[in-house]
């Protein structure tokens, strides 16, 4: 049996699915010969600590009832960066919103915690898009893991899937539909000829969309993910402001309709080709595989030796999200001797 102490940081949508999947597969992950024993979680105002091993159960049930500070392992005001360093774990999970701007704090959690030499799996964009050669060579002069599958495409297995079953092949182009939010909005536009802030509306009444929808709206979550893609996928040198970036804000039904009518759908498009990085509305033929609809993402690789490869699958939500970060988590594990 393989064993390994994780550490969550943040504990919001995403990590509380994590801990939900390392509750709900316990068994299953023994099964595989992995012991996963989740030993701190930190929120903003402080950790909850203890290295012999927290009840997953009763951290649920405490998150749900917004009682974490009653758990006997919690440390008023203890810093993230303080039990990264301080406590006696293998890997940690990074899992704070995602900041474009300076990349924290998740950047911070993330470079402690190589420099720390402990493995990191994260779902955060923003350092990644930011600082993603730094964080790269730190993990390597550290001689740990810095796993990233979370971080585009929710619970597609992108990195995996290159890295494993296309692991000699070159990655020549990326395109695809890496936001399930506009996806969402510009399908329902299609379908129903509505205006965009209908569309919008809808989406923010079903929770596809956040009340302040600008980081999905105007491209900027799949710019950090097209950023990613760019550097991981093709050894590119990109930072997220080297994307060029237009947003779905002015699109309108007549637009929509006409593309329609000619055979075409509108779609928000991350793509990287030659030495141009975008994300834009483009137009899609209504038969071809990018073409998905609802909150679906949908990306496709052109290779040197399996030619065009798409993958399509749930690009988002809590458990997806975490289905991708445990995956990762199994890859440490398993690798190590």
């Amino acid at each position: 049996m393989k064993e390994a102490r994780v550490m969550i940081v943040g504990f919001g949508v995403v990590g509380e699915g994590v801990a939900e999947v390392l509750d709900s597969k316990k068994k299953q992950l023994e099964k595989l010969g992995v012991k996963l024993s989740l030993v701190a979680v930190c929120e903003k105002d402080g950790c909850i600590v203890d290295e012999k091993g927290i009840g997953v159960s009763e951290l649920l049930k405490l998150k749900k009832a917004g009682e974490l500070q009653k758990h006997s392992g919690w440390k008023k005001k203890m810093r993230s960066v303080d039990a990264i360093r301080e406590v006696d774990c293998d890997i940690v999970v990074e899992v704070t919103p995602t900041n474009v701007e300076s990349g924290e704090p998740g950047l911070t959690h993330i470079a402690t915690a190589l420099d720390s030499k402990k493995h990191v799996v994260t779902s955060n964009k923003g350092p990644l898009a930011l600082k993603f050669s730094e964080l790269v060579e730190k993990a390597e002069k550290n001689n740990v893991e810095l796993k990233y599958e979370a971080t585009v495409c929710g619970g597609m297995p992108v990195f995996n899937m290159v890295e494993n079953a296309l692991a000699s092949n070159e990655i020549k182009s990326i395109k695809g539909i890496l936001n399930g939010t506009t996806n969402f909005i510009l399908s329902r536009m299609h379908e129903t000829g509505v205006t965009f802030e209908v569309a919008l509306k809808e989406a923010k009444e079903m929770g596809i969309a956040e009340e302040k929808p600008d980081y999905d709206v105007k491209g900027i979550d799949a710019a950090a993910k097209i950023t990613i893609l760019a550097n991981a996928l093709m050894g590119r040198k990109l930072a997220y402001k080297d994307v060029k970036r237009v947003g779905i804000e002015e699109i309108i039904p007549e637009g929509i309709a006409l593309a329609k009518k000619s055979g075409f759908a509108i779609k928000l498009i991350g793509e990287i080709t030659g030495d141009k990085a975008s994300v834009s509305p483009q137009l899609i033929p209504l038969g071809h595989p990018l073409n998905v609809g609802g909150t679906l993402n949908a990306l496709m690789l052109e290779t040197d030796l399996a030619k065009e490869v798409i993958v399509i699958g749930r690009g988002a939500g809590k458990i997806e999200t975490a289905s991708a970060i445990i995956s990762d988590v199994l890859e440490i594990v398993k690798s190590r001797k």
